[in-house]
């Protein structure tokens, strides 16, 4: 039986504009994200997006000529992800998708030359469901198809805890049910965010597992555990050094775990 998300869809639904905001605060991830992206990504063709939200990656795949097919849970992010589009005169670039990852019987086709699931599998907390969702876009990629997921890290969160939410440590059977399952221990609130925090070394087996090649697994915020605001306030030349800097060292073995989400690039 599938694991009812329906509290994630809720959770979005009343955080419109939370993943979009989120990629303001965090933009080390977003811009080493897209440098993984520019590399892996072939020049032109057709993109599945699942996870899309409210279309922060969605309107820059359709600005660059993509056709992209986004997908989401959540139909009030997906209204607003048409709208944004729209004011962009990019509504013929998407076509936009409710459907559950595990579940793209919506999606027609194994035609899609690069596949993005960068949200969805760290809201699956069950393993089951993940490997299903990773079936639903394997089965719809082209072969040689590019597939970019995403993870929150089980070690690299605690620099979030320990800034927002001291207090968190007091609590010890959620403590030792994060490092023992990779979630809550279920005692959550109703509109909380419930996720799935997963270990550096089950990415590349749970993809593998269902038929993908492994091509680069990469901290996307390495080194600077929940410092966001340091290196948001880089501009110019000293921001691109930096980021060069950290795109460099995004895929060394002994600071993969702390960095709060890992992109995984890998192929059918």
């Amino acid at each position: 039986m599938l694991d009812n998300v329906s509290d994630i869809a809720a959770y979005y639904n009343n955080n419109l504009h939370g993943e979009h905001d989120r990629l303001v605060r965090h933009q080390l991830e977003h811009d080493l994200t897209w440098r993984y992206l520019d590399e892996y990504l072939p020049p032109k063709g057709k993109i599945l997006e699942v996870g899309a939200a409210t279309g922060r990656y969605t309107l820059e795949l359709a600005r660059r000529g993509y056709q992209v097919t986004a997908v989401d849970l959540s139909p009030v992010e997906l209204d607003i992800c048409r709208e944004n589009l729209a004011a962009g005169g990019l509504e013929k670039q998407a076509t936009l998708v409710v459907a559950d990852a595990r579940d793209l019987s919506e999606v027609a086709g194994q035609d899609f030359d690069a596949v993005l699931l960068m949200g969805p599998l760290y809201h699956l907390v069950e393993e089951a469901d993940r490997k299903l969702a990773l079936k639903e876009v394997h089965d719809r990629l082209q072969v040689g198809g590019v597939l970019f997921s995403a993870f929150i890290s089980r070690y690299g969160i605690l620099g979030d805890l320990i800034r927002k939410v001291p207090d968190w440590i007091e609590y010890r059977a959620d403590v030792e049910s994060l490092f023992a399952r990779g979630r809550g221990d279920d005692q959550a609130p109703p509109g909380s965010f419930r996720g799935y925090f997963a270990t550096v070394g089950e990415i590349a087996p749970l993809h593998e597992g269902v038929g993908f090649e492994t091509l680069k697994l990469a901290g996307v915020e390495p080194a600077i555990s929940s410092d966001d605001e340091s290196y948001n306030r880089l501009e110019g030349d000293r921001r691109k050094l930096w980021l060069d800097l950290l795109y460099e060292v995004s895929t060394e073995p002994t600071i993969l775990a702390a960095s709060r989400h890992q992109g995984f690039v890998c192929k059918r």
